[in-house]
């Protein structure tokens, strides 16, 4: 990558509604350049979503929860699979450590949060769940200093 798409980068993540139009003038190169860089980031998998963040307290969902999970190791797929059709389960990843997944819960309330984890413990292959409630978000999701890092600014 080099500075323009750093830049590119940089306005798309602290003013993602400008719109490529806006980007170029602010960039200062022609729209098609910028339109060309922003899809070979897409292409190369730089920007893999351009899906507004949606705050799921606010969806009626204020409790969050990390759960991590230890299973049969030859179950991972379906256990990720049977997950992915829990809505509330937000984000799992597999991880390496003494466990095997690491899952974002959200829920109503403590009792929706029992019953979600007892949905996770009944898919085969889940041998063991730890839950740890999340009281506040302290640093959101970012990746802006990452491309401050890259840009030097660090």
């Amino acid at each position: 990558m080099d500075k323009l798409d750093i830049d590119l980068l940089t306005l798309l993540v602290t003013e993602p509604k400008a719109g490529v139009r806006e980007y170029s003038r602010r960039l200062g190169v022609a729209r098609g350049t910028t339109q060309s860089r922003l899809d070979k980031l897409v292409e190369r998998g730089v920007v893999t979503n351009f899906a507004p963040e949606l705050d799921p307290a606010e969806l009626g969902f204020p409790l969050n929860a990390n759960v991590h999970l230890t299973l049969r190791q030859t179950d991972l797929n379906r256990v990720t699979a049977r997950l992915a059709e829990i809505p509330f389960v937000i984000r799992a990843d597999s991880v390496a450590g003494a466990d095997d997944m690491s899952c974002r819960i959200v829920a109503k309330d403590h009792t929706h949060l029992e019953d979600i984890c007892q949905a996770i413990l009944a898919i085969e292959g889940v041998a063991r769940m730890r839950t740890e409630i999340v009281l506040r978000h302290r640093i959101p999701n970012r990746t802006l200093p990452l491309l401050r890092h890259v840009r030097g600014e660090v």
